[in-house]
């Protein structure tokens, strides 16, 4: 392996040590309705978006509160000895991507058919923390 690549894998391993998230493949919901959900809880504070959550009506807000607390607990498995409260932490981004589509057909009158899409959609939710000195005095 040249240098060159070596130090850039390097790189990628140190951001990747400092970086809180928690990925959600495939998730049988439209991404268009899943935005409405994530649009509610970007860039607040962890516990407020997870009340935000709870209460929401919406069955993709289920989804996403697992999600985050899965973040939550990737965090806390990096970050042995800090206790969640006082390290502040806050949802730094959350990207929906589509996932794939299941095409479909429904019987129509007349001998027709109707295309259905059932869509399916990717959520990548990414946290950060507010006090950075607290993370690096528990290293």
């Amino acid at each position: 392996m040249g240098s060159r690549k070596r130090n850039t894998s390097e790189q990628k391993k140190e951001a990747a040590k400092t970086r809180y998230q928690a990925v959600l493949r495939n998730c049988p919901t439209s991404p268009r309705k899943m935005r409405l959900v994530t649009d509610l809880i970007n860039g607040k504070e962890v516990n407020k978006a997870l009340d935000i959550l709870k209460f929401s009506s919406q069955e993709a807000s289920r989804r996403l509160e697992k999600l985050l607390l899965s973040a939550i607990a990737n965090w806390q498995a990096k970050n042995e000895g800090v206790r969640v409260e006082e390290s502040n932490l806050f949802i730094k981004t959350v990207h929906v991507d589509s996932g794939r589509v299941l095409k479909r057909l429904q019987t129509a009158p007349q001998g027709r058919a109707y295309r259905l899409k059932k869509r399916s959609n990717h959520v990548t939710l990414v946290l950060d923390s507010m006090n950075k000195e607290v993370e690096n005095t528990s290293k």
